[in-house]
């Protein structure tokens, strides 16, 4: 059970976020696990919202992702 849970977990992180930018969901849990916590900060640290979008595709996204690691997402 232990290898489905993690092989799940790969997957997710493979998962697209940020279309514009090609910005990983990886990416977004990596720099969580390192102290950055709202949308704003992991928009900063990853690129993400300066594509052709502005944000509009991945904010909603990254919100999700917070909130998944037990943060309200506020910028």
């Amino acid at each position: 059970m232990h290898n489905k849970k993690k092989e799940q977990e790969i997957i997710e992180g493979l998962k697209p976020v940020c279309i514009c930018k090609g910005i990983k969901a990886r990416t977004f849990q990596d720099r969580i696990k390192a102290g950055v916590t709202t949308v704003g900060e992991l928009k900063k640290a990853t690129g993400a919202g300066c594509g052709s979008c502005k944000g509009e595709r991945c904010t909603p996204r990254i919100h999700e992702i917070l909130e998944k690691h037990g943060y309200t997402g506020d910028s």
